[in-house]
């Protein structure tokens, strides 16, 4: 069973952000509320935990997978990023959107795209993500938690237990989006619109 963590959405409870960052470190894989809606996460040396978001959402090798990272600092060591590229994510960011990038040697093969060799990559702006990040010391590897079969990504922290209780570790009950984010590819370094979502699209567009 998944243990439930009701963490306050603008004062987020240290000693139950250290709790869940333990079970991450444990291999733990857990359901948490960001600016655009629900995610699955675990640490980025976690093979079995990426698996399990693979069988949980139904993914192909294709799939990006997000790093959700603290800041500019933690998220350059990840991907590659020209000036130019630099200052229209600066821009929009932290916020709803994901920026899919080359990846740097720092990103497991696994989680790459397998022609482009390209990570998603986002810095939320939302404070319990960033309290758990921030913690964690690393990004957080994501994907929106929209299960097969469903039209909407979920949105509450009790339907998430109900429906996921034994596939994941924990989930955090919280304030969460209803819109997954917008998606922009910066492989060729020219913006292009994947998904429109939470984020608005206009500066890539």
């Amino acid at each position: 069973m998944a243990r439930y963590f009701d963490i306050h959405p603008e004062n987020p409870q240290r000693r139950s952000i250290g709790q869940v960052v333990d079970l991450l470190r444990e291999d733990g894989l857990i359901a948490y509320p960001t600016d655009s809606c629900y995610a699955l996460g675990c640490q980025l040396g976690n093979r079995d935990g990426i698996e399990r978001i693979r069988t949980i959402r139904q993914l192909d090798d294709r799939h990006h997978f997000t790093l959700v990272c603290e800041n500019f600092a933690q998220l350059g060591q990840f991907v590659h990023i020209s000036n130019a590229v630099f200052r229209s994510i600066k821009a929009a960011t932290p916020g709803s959107y994901t920026f899919i990038l080359p990846a740097t040697k720092e990103v497991p093969r696994r989680l790459l795209h397998p022609k482009k060799k390209t990570v998603g990559v986002r810095i939320p702006d939302h404070v319990v993500t960033q309290a758990l990040v921030a913690e964690l010391g690393e990004p957080l590897v994501s994907s929106t938690l929209l299960l097969p079969g469903h039209e909407e990504p979920m949105t509450q922290g009790w339907e998430i237990k109900e429906e996921l209780d034994n596939q994941i570790d924990a989930v955090i009950e919280g304030e969460a989006g209803t819109e997954p984010t917008t998606v922009v590819d910066f492989s060729e370094d020219v913006p292009e619109l994947v998904r429109v979502g939470a984020g608005d699209p206009s500066p890539f567009e």
